[in-house]
Protein backbone atom coordinates (compact mmCIF):
# COMPACT_ATOMS: atom_id res chain seq x y z
CA UNK A 1 0.00 0.00 0.00
CA UNK A 2 1.50 3.20 -0.42
CA UNK A 3 2.20 5.71 1.95
CA UNK A 4 0.99 8.55 3.12
CA UNK A 5 3.78 10.32 1.51
CA UNK A 6 3.89 8.68 -1.65
CA UNK A 7 0.26 9.69 -1.76
CA UNK A 8 1.33 13.21 -1.38
CA UNK A 9 3.53 13.21 -3.99
CA UNK A 10 1.29 11.52 -6.35
CA UNK A 11 -1.66 14.26 -5.74
CA UNK A 12 1.10 17.02 -5.94
CA UNK A 13 1.85 15.36 -9.51
CA UNK A 14 -1.74 15.46 -10.25
CA UNK A 15 -2.00 19.25 -9.24
CA UNK A 16 1.50 20.30 -11.34
CA UNK A 17 0.01 18.33 -14.14
CA UNK A 18 -3.30 20.26 -13.85
CA UNK A 19 -1.45 24.02 -13.51
CA UNK A 20 -0.05 22.50 -16.91
CA UNK A 21 3.19 21.56 -15.62
CA UNK A 22 5.01 18.75 -17.12
CA UNK A 23 7.13 18.19 -14.23
CA UNK A 24 4.27 17.11 -12.68
CA UNK A 25 5.40 13.79 -14.50
CA UNK A 26 8.26 13.31 -11.81
CA UNK A 27 5.94 12.92 -9.13
CA UNK A 28 3.51 10.32 -10.63
CA UNK A 29 3.70 6.70 -12.24
CA UNK A 30 2.03 6.30 -15.15
CA UNK A 31 3.47 2.31 -15.62
CA UNK A 32 1.22 -0.71 -14.99
CA UNK A 33 2.59 -0.71 -11.90
CA UNK A 34 1.28 2.80 -11.14
CA UNK A 35 -2.41 1.44 -12.20
CA UNK A 36 -2.80 -2.12 -9.88
CA UNK A 37 -1.05 0.33 -6.81
CA UNK A 38 -3.47 3.75 -8.00
CA UNK A 39 -6.53 0.73 -6.81
CA UNK A 40 -4.93 1.59 -3.00
CA UNK A 41 -6.77 5.03 -3.32
CA UNK A 42 -9.91 3.22 -2.36
CA UNK A 43 -8.56 2.00 0.55
CA UNK A 44 -7.68 5.96 1.31
CA UNK A 45 -11.06 7.29 0.61
CA UNK A 46 -12.37 4.29 2.46
CA UNK A 47 -13.04 7.08 5.80
CA UNK A 48 -14.81 9.74 3.89
CA UNK A 49 -16.82 6.70 2.04
CA UNK A 50 -18.13 5.14 5.51
CA UNK A 51 -18.98 9.21 6.99
CA UNK A 52 -21.33 9.22 3.78
CA UNK A 53 -22.44 5.66 4.08
CA UNK A 54 -23.67 6.37 8.01
CA UNK A 55 -25.34 9.82 6.76
CA UNK A 56 -27.42 8.12 3.76
CA UNK A 57 -28.38 5.26 6.68
CA UNK A 58 -29.22 8.37 9.03
CA UNK A 59 -31.35 9.97 6.72
CA UNK A 60 -33.51 7.39 5.51
CA UNK A 61 -34.13 6.52 9.59
CA UNK A 62 -35.40 9.71 9.53
CA UNK A 63 -37.94 8.75 7.15
CA UNK A 64 -38.56 5.27 8.52
CA UNK A 65 -41.30 4.72 11.24
CA UNK A 66 -39.91 5.52 14.56
CA UNK A 67 -37.37 2.51 16.36
CA UNK A 68 -36.97 1.11 12.44
CA UNK A 69 -33.78 1.18 10.75
CA UNK A 70 -31.55 0.01 7.65
CA UNK A 71 -30.07 -3.47 8.61
CA UNK A 72 -26.18 -4.81 7.96
CA UNK A 73 -27.58 -5.68 4.30
CA UNK A 74 -27.57 -1.77 4.17
CA UNK A 75 -24.19 -1.83 4.15
CA UNK A 76 -23.60 -4.53 1.63
CA UNK A 77 -25.53 -2.66 -0.77
CA UNK A 78 -23.54 0.36 -0.36
CA UNK A 79 -20.77 -1.52 -0.89
CA UNK A 80 -21.72 -2.84 -3.90
CA UNK A 81 -22.53 0.49 -5.07
CA UNK A 82 -19.43 1.94 -4.40
CA UNK A 83 -17.73 -0.67 -6.54
CA UNK A 84 -19.81 -0.31 -9.21
CA UNK A 85 -19.59 3.74 -9.71
CA UNK A 86 -15.43 2.90 -8.93
CA UNK A 87 -14.95 0.30 -11.62
CA UNK A 88 -17.28 1.07 -14.31
CA UNK A 89 -16.00 4.26 -15.27
CA UNK A 90 -12.79 2.86 -15.33
CA UNK A 91 -13.84 -0.23 -17.52
CA UNK A 92 -15.61 2.02 -19.95
CA UNK A 93 -12.32 4.26 -19.87
CA UNK A 94 -10.23 1.51 -21.08
CA UNK A 95 -12.62 0.19 -23.80
CA UNK A 96 -12.29 3.96 -25.32
CA UNK A 97 -8.65 4.02 -24.98
CA UNK A 98 -9.06 0.73 -27.29
CA UNK A 99 -11.33 1.84 -29.54
CA UNK A 100 -9.37 4.97 -30.63
CA UNK A 101 -6.04 3.19 -30.13
CA UNK A 102 -4.61 4.97 -27.13
CA UNK A 103 -3.54 1.56 -25.12
CA UNK A 104 -0.53 3.01 -24.28
CA UNK A 105 -2.20 5.97 -21.76
CA UNK A 106 -4.85 3.71 -19.96
CA UNK A 107 -2.43 3.62 -17.25
CA UNK A 108 -1.96 7.00 -16.79
CA UNK A 109 -6.08 7.09 -17.32
CA UNK A 110 -6.29 4.97 -14.43
CA UNK A 111 -3.63 6.26 -11.94
CA UNK A 112 -5.55 9.50 -12.49
CA UNK A 113 -8.57 8.36 -12.30
CA UNK A 114 -8.10 6.98 -8.87
CA UNK A 115 -5.75 9.06 -7.25
CA UNK A 116 -7.94 12.57 -8.12
CA UNK A 117 -10.74 10.57 -5.95
CA UNK A 118 -9.14 11.18 -3.13
CA UNK A 119 -9.20 14.90 -2.39
CA UNK A 120 -12.61 15.17 -4.08
CA UNK A 121 -13.69 12.19 -1.61
CA UNK A 122 -12.57 13.99 1.33
CA UNK A 123 -14.40 16.89 0.51
CA UNK A 124 -17.36 14.59 -0.33
CA UNK A 125 -16.95 13.18 3.51
CA UNK A 126 -16.87 17.01 4.69
CA UNK A 127 -20.65 17.95 3.60
CA UNK A 128 -21.91 14.57 4.67
CA UNK A 129 -20.84 15.22 8.29
CA UNK A 130 -22.48 19.40 7.18
CA UNK A 131 -25.48 17.50 6.18
CA UNK A 132 -25.64 15.47 9.34
CA UNK A 133 -24.97 18.31 11.77
CA UNK A 134 -27.66 20.44 9.85
CA UNK A 135 -30.20 20.24 6.94
CA UNK A 136 -29.93 23.89 6.82
CA UNK A 137 -26.76 23.75 5.24
CA UNK A 138 -28.08 21.50 2.55
CA UNK A 139 -28.35 24.66 -0.44
CA UNK A 140 -24.62 25.22 0.76
CA UNK A 141 -23.35 21.67 0.14
CA UNK A 142 -24.97 21.51 -3.42
CA UNK A 143 -23.35 24.40 -4.16
CA UNK A 144 -20.18 23.21 -3.32
CA UNK A 145 -20.43 20.50 -4.63
CA UNK A 146 -21.68 21.57 -8.18
CA UNK A 147 -18.15 23.53 -7.78
CA UNK A 148 -16.74 20.37 -7.14
CA UNK A 149 -17.71 18.59 -10.11
CA UNK A 150 -16.75 21.25 -12.37
CA UNK A 151 -13.57 21.08 -10.74
CA UNK A 152 -13.12 17.46 -11.07
CA UNK A 153 -13.71 17.67 -15.17
CA UNK A 154 -11.48 20.68 -15.11
CA UNK A 155 -8.72 18.77 -13.36
CA UNK A 156 -9.43 15.36 -15.64
CA UNK A 157 -9.34 17.47 -18.88
CA UNK A 158 -5.97 19.47 -18.33
CA UNK A 159 -4.28 16.33 -17.21
CA UNK A 160 -5.44 13.98 -20.28
CA UNK A 161 -4.49 17.24 -22.48
CA UNK A 162 -0.84 16.66 -20.96
CA UNK A 163 -1.60 12.91 -21.25
CA UNK A 164 -3.05 12.21 -24.62
CA UNK A 165 -2.01 15.33 -26.90
CA UNK A 166 -3.61 18.27 -28.41
CA UNK A 167 -6.98 16.16 -29.38
CA UNK A 168 -10.13 17.88 -27.90
CA UNK A 169 -12.90 15.22 -29.24
CA UNK A 170 -10.81 12.75 -27.66
CA UNK A 171 -9.93 14.31 -24.01
CA UNK A 172 -13.50 15.25 -23.85
CA UNK A 173 -14.62 11.71 -24.36
CA UNK A 174 -12.13 10.56 -22.16
CA UNK A 175 -13.18 12.65 -19.37
CA UNK A 176 -17.03 12.21 -20.24
CA UNK A 177 -16.52 8.76 -19.72
CA UNK A 178 -15.10 8.85 -16.55
CA UNK A 179 -17.55 11.34 -14.94
CA UNK A 180 -21.06 10.61 -16.30
CA UNK A 181 -21.56 7.08 -15.86
CA UNK A 182 -20.74 7.65 -12.38
CA UNK A 183 -23.93 9.60 -11.71
CA UNK A 184 -26.24 7.96 -14.05
CA UNK A 185 -24.79 4.41 -12.55
CA UNK A 186 -25.20 6.24 -9.39
CA UNK A 187 -28.65 6.89 -9.56
CA UNK A 188 -30.14 3.64 -11.22
CA UNK A 189 -27.96 1.48 -8.82
CA UNK A 190 -29.45 3.23 -5.31
CA UNK A 191 -32.95 3.11 -6.82
CA UNK A 192 -32.36 -0.50 -7.74
CA UNK A 193 -30.60 -1.20 -4.33
CA UNK A 194 -33.30 -0.04 -2.09
CA UNK A 195 -30.42 3.14 -0.94
CA UNK A 196 -32.15 6.17 -2.50
CA UNK A 197 -33.46 9.29 -0.58
CA UNK A 198 -35.86 10.56 -3.52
Amino acid sequence: MPSFIEMKLYLLGLWLLVKGDRKGLDFVDFSDRGLMRSFWAILWCLPTILISWFWVRMAMMQAMPIGQAPGPIFFFRMGMLEVATWLIPLILAGALCWLMGLGRVFPAVVFTANWINVPFSYLYGVLSILLMVSHRMSGFVALVWLIAIIAMVVALSRIFRLIIGPQPLTVAAMTLALIIPSFVLSDFLERFLGVSLN
